[in-house]
This record gives C-alpha cells, sequence and structure tokens, in this order.
C-alpha cells in the first residue's frame, strides 16, 4: 500500500524544498509541484510532492493520522 503525507512548504531551493510534517523537517523534490509556494501543502510520496493540497484537508488528515496512531 502507497500512502501520501500532507507536508507544509517551509522553503523552496529550485527544484528541492524543505517540508515539514509533525514537527520532522525533510528535504523533498517539487519536480511534479512547480507552481507551489512556501506556506502552501502539498502530498508527499517517495520523497516527491504529488498535488498541491487545501490547507483545511491537510490539517484534517493530518489529525486523523495521529489519532489513528496515538495508541500505539
Amino acid at each position: 500500500m502507497c500512502i501520501g503525507i500532507p507536508v507544509k512548504i517551509k522553503k523552496i531551493d529550485g527544484l528541492t524544498a524543505i517540508a515539514s510534517a509533525g514537527g520532522a523537517e525533510r528535504k523533498i523534490g517539487i519536480d511534479l509541484t512547480p507552481d507551489v509556494k512556501v506556506g502552501d501543502y502539498v502530498l508527499l510520496h517517495a520523497g516527491f510532492s504529488i498535488e498541491k493540497i487545501d490547507e483545511a484537508d491537510a490539517k484534517e488528515t493530518l489529525r486523523l493520522l495521529n489519532e489513528m496512531y496515538k495508541d500505539r
């Protein structure tokens, strides 16, 4: 099973960006979403942003993921 995780873009440098989720930051490729800007949310899959997503949807997905894994 594959899953895309919502992350927030913190910094952009060419076709790479620093993205964060749950307090962790990671360098990602934005080749597939070159129109993203700092502050946008994207779906992260295999190290690349694959789609820009709505902030409310991203926050709800992160909330649900946190709820699902909080008792583990």
